[in-house]
């Protein structure tokens, strides 16, 4: 599983109760939309695996919590998973680059400014795009957001632009599908953020949530 950010009784309805196929839980960091139901998970079972600084800001203690490190590979299950660090105002924060046996090959990115890193043979993405910079300067201007938020918005999360330039940079060659993921309610216009990013990728995707 990625992040702990929903009640557990929603995973267990998506499960149909079958839980028991969860073989650990990623956690970016501690944001409360990320991490706020790190108990329950850890009361069901769940092995949960965090960063250091995460797991500081948490202040949560268990056999089930499992300290990463940037740029240290773990294995769970049938699964490589390589975290990387990103630039967010949390305490340590990571993204986490995913490698399956049966060849998936998945970059998991989200409440980041910016992405330092590239990657070679991505089949799959779950990309943050949380804001349209064009759209933010008029809702700043319309008085829809403050300044203050807009800027601690751009200091800490992926723009459209920044998105897009990411994307050119690495290797889309075996990529088949993106899932767009922490758009912003007010800042983004997901049609437009679709379509921009189909245009460069030149595959399938799709609007997600988180």
């Amino acid at each position: 599983m990625l992040e702990a950010g929903i009640k557990f009784e929603k995973v267990q309805k998506h499960f149909k109760g079958r839980t028991r196929k969860i073989k650990g839980c990623l956690i970016t960091h501690e944001h409360g939309d990320h991490a706020q139901y790190v108990k329950q998970y850890l009361s069901e079972g769940i092995n949960c695996y965090v960063t250091l600084g995460t797991h500081n800001a948490i202040n949560i203690e268990s056999h089930r919590i499992y300290n990463i490190k940037s740029k240290q590979e773990i294995r769970i299950g049938t699964w490589s998973i390589l975290p990387f660090d990103i630039d967010h105002d949390a305490n340590e924060p990571v993204g986490f680059l995913l490698q399956s046996v049966h060849g998936y090959k998945v970059l998991y990115v989200t409440d980041t400014k910016y992405l330092k890193y590239k990657f070679k043979g991505l089949t799959h993405m779950m990309l943050e795009v949380n804001y349209v910079y064009e759209q933010m300067q008029q809702n700043i201007k319309d008085g829809v957001i403050h300044n203050a938020l807009a800027n601690r918005i751009m200091q800490s999360h992926f723009s459209l632009e920044h998105a897009i330039g990411m994307l050119k940079a690495n290797d889309l060659s075996n990529l088949e599908e993106i899932h767009l993921i922490h758009l912003s309610s007010n800042n983004a216009n997901a049609e437009q953020i679709k379509t921009s990013i189909q245009e460069v990728t030149g595959v399938p995707v799709y609007i997600g949530g988180l």
